[in-house]
């Protein structure tokens, strides 16, 4: 039996998932912005009793690395840092945009001329994203993109591509080529998280506790105030 408890917390859905050698037992969710904080310890502990079991009993606790909202995977990461450190167990990370990929290719049936890319809202028209095959290859690596008319043109000209996450409705109005399709209300989800946990802690694909951080993909920036009674802070996600 392997018990693996896994925290999603990179955009505005919340959502915590109990899986059993990769089989999922029990999941709770919070669709509420900036409800990470105050919310992520109930949906823990809700989890926990729907699927009658102790702490002690979890192998290991998964949780999305980035990127995404950078508070949000400040609270995700910590809380799953702070429970393997008191529980005595590791650590898997998985990348948010590879859980959304694999959501979708749980959910589709797809072709083998058919791309996906998951996108989350970088605010304004930039997203970040990354394209994925249906065998869920990753055939480019994770970037910042600002979308304009010009946006995937290539790589749409002879396949159909597949966007979806928080940051591909505001993309419709650019990308009007006929071979690409959205989808709406595909979030990354901790059900679909503990599956991809499950197989990496088979492979024994583990973090290490003491150095691990999100991947925020773009700072985090503070700008100096211009005086002392004002302060204004720039999170770029």
């Amino acid at each position: 039996m392997a018990l693996i408890l896994s925290l999603e917390t990179s955009t505005t859905v919340c959502s915590v998932a109990l899986h059993d050698n990769g089989k999922l037992i029990a999941s709770s969710e919070m669709h509420k912005e900036q409800s990470h904080a105050s919310k992520l310890a109930v949906l823990i502990d809700q989890v926990v009793k729907l699927a009658d079991i102790s702490m002690n009993s979890l192998q290991a606790i998964a949780v999305s690395e980035g990127p995404g909202s950078y508070t949000g995977l400040r609270i995700g990461v910590s809380t799953a840092k702070g429970l393997c450190f008191a529980l005595g167990i590791p650590l898997i990370s998985v990348g948010t945009l590879p859980l959304m990929a694999k959501q979708m290719q749980v959910k589709s049936i797809l072709d083998s001329n058919t791309w996906l890319c998951p996108m989350i809202d970088a605010r304004r028209m930039e997203v970040y994203c990354q394209l994925f095959d249906r065998e869920m290859n990753a055939l480019q690596s994770i970037e910042a993109k600002v979308i304009d008319e010009e946006s995937f043109k290539e790589s749409l000209g002879d396949r159909k591509i597949i966007f979806f996450g928080d940051g591909a409705a505001k993309c419709k109005s650019a990308i009007t080529d006929p071979n690409a399709f959205f989808i709406d209300a595909i979030v990354p989800s901790a059900k679909e998280l503990g599956i991809l946990a499950s197989e990496k802690f088979l492979r024994n694909e583990l973090e290490n506790l003491v150095t691990f951080e999100p991947f925020y993909l773009k700072e985090f920036l503070i700008k100096k105030p211009a005086d002392k009674d004002s302060a204004v802070a720039n999170k770029t996600s």
